[in-house]
């Protein structure tokens, strides 16, 4: 089936902050950043004390570069105030409450007044708006609800717009393959990797994935490479679209990708001032352009004011293009804290996503395993791919080589490929985990 031309976003009517020039952004910035940065001393307890041991005071930010005189939060600080320590207004007055599944420590919890809930519906439905969805359209949305931001997050934007919501929430693949066939979404929202997943129930189940009624993805929540967009958009004959954000800083809706340009999300910087700091010396605040963890300090939130987030998630900052003001995000190749080190070379799944699906016979199904064999003091990698249905047991060996060389050449790392059969490895549910760390604990 043809992919059909999409229509610029010329159609929508904007927010006058999606049209102002850089110039009027940056003073809407400063002011409001200097309201944020005010308000978190007076009312963060954590705050005044992080401000005052670092000998800088909210009258020091006397232009936007002032504000790298002030020191990071982490995600370590909203554990630390588990669970309310970080709210700027009195319980009565925080609306909603969501957090982390604390999996891997305390749960970090954030809280939202009524405008908090009301600009992030606003940043949403921009989001969603510029991925190509439009008022009246059916949203299929498949982010899990609950206290993870992103199924109520998308859902408050989706019907912000003006769409009407499909509230599946993640997982029963199979009920959400009959949902799509008989409600006739026009827009699915989800993770790349569980819409992946959806197609891959569709074609065991002998639906072409490309025949249904979806247009529109916008996809979020994990790292996903240009590979990755064209397997989706060709496979189920649709314009998929990123959209970004993180619980500490709002939910979905940081920044939203065009339709008519896909190259990387625009962050709504009215809202938000994004910084890239060098991951290895957080001290050092660099340019446009340049690649680094992204740090962002909230503008207008009332209930959980955030200064210099750390997002541990590497990317870089470009002009913007269909949004000119606001700067947009590279691709993120992964995060600091994903990061593997092997054999002294950092390596991405992200990266390892890019050339394996540059490979025809490979499938985008896979798993990285690190072990250290017992006697060795050198750790080995190992690449768990599925082929695809088509494949020969010669094209097996043959691809399984070229991966192996490839990503010695990209990465400067040997490994083990081992392609599997199709369907053998675990599927997303929502978000997919890709490392497998079976090393001995020290």
């Amino acid at each position: 089936m043809t992919q059909e031309t999409v229509a610029p976003t010329s159609d929508a009517v904007l927010d006058r902050e999606e049209t102002i020039s850089r110039d009027e952004l940056e003073a809407l910035q400063l002011s409001r950043l200097q309201h944020t940065v005010a308000y978190a001393y007076d009312r963060v307890p954590l705050y005044k004390r992080k401000f005052d041991d670092a000998g800088v005071h909210p009258t020091d930010l006397r232009e936007l570069s002032d504000l790298g005189k002030f020191p990071f939060t982490t995600k370590e600080d909203l554990r630390l105030e588990y669970p309310f320590g970080m709210f700027a207004v009195p319980q009565h007055e925080v609306a909603r409450i969501h957090a982390s599944s604390g999996t891997t420590g305390r749960a970090t919890v954030v809280g939202y007044t009524k405008k908090d809930l009301a600009d992030w519906a606003k940043l949403v439905a921009r989001s969603l708006r510029a991925s190509g969805v439009r008022p009246g359209m059916k949203v299929h949305n498949a982010y899990g609800y609950g206290l993870f931001t992103g199924g109520m997050g998308a859902h408050a934007g989706a019907e912000a717009l003006g769409c009407t919501v499909i509230p599946i929430s993640g997982g029963q693949t199979e009920r959400q393959i009959t949902l799509i066939q008989d409600f006739k979404p026009d827009a699915i929202l989800a993770t790349p990797t569980y819409l992946l997943t959806i197609a891959d129930a569709m074609m065991k189940q002998g639906i072409d994935p490309a025949s249904t009624s979806l247009k529109y993805a916008v996809l979020g929540a994990e790292p996903w490479t240009e590979e990755m967009r064209h397997e989706l958009e060709v496979t189920m004959n649709i314009k998929a679209c990123d959209i970004y954000g993180l619980s500490e800083v709002m939910g979905p809706g940081v920044a939203g990708e065009a339709v008519e340009t896909q190259d990387g999300s625009h962050i709504w910087e009215d809202h938000f001032r994004p910084e890239i700091i060098d991951a290895f010396d957080p001290s050092v605040v660099l340019g446009d352009g340049e690649h680094g963890e992204l740090v962002f300090t909230s503008l207008t939130k009332e209930a959980l004011p955030i200064i210099r987030y750390r997002t541990k998630d590497l990317t870089r900052l470009l002009p913007g293009t269909a949004r000119p003001a606001h700067r947009r995000m590279g691709r993120i190749t992964g995060r600091s804290d994903d990061m593997i080190i092997l054999r002294g070379v950092n390596l991405f799944p992200s990266q390892i996503e890019e050339i394996a699906l540059r490979i025809p016979e490979l499938s985008p199904h896979f798993q990285l395993e690190l072990t250290r064999p017992e006697g060795q003091r050198m750790d080995q990698l190992t690449v768990k791919i599925e082929r695809r249905e088509s494949v020969t047991v010669e094209g097996v060996a043959s691809a399984a080589k070229v991966l192996q060389q490839q990503i010695k050449i990209h990465v400067g790392s040997s490994c083990t490929v081992d392609v599997v059969e199709p369907g053998s490895l675990e599927r997303s549910n929502g978000k997919l985990r890709r490392i497998y760390d079976l090393r001995p604990k020290a």
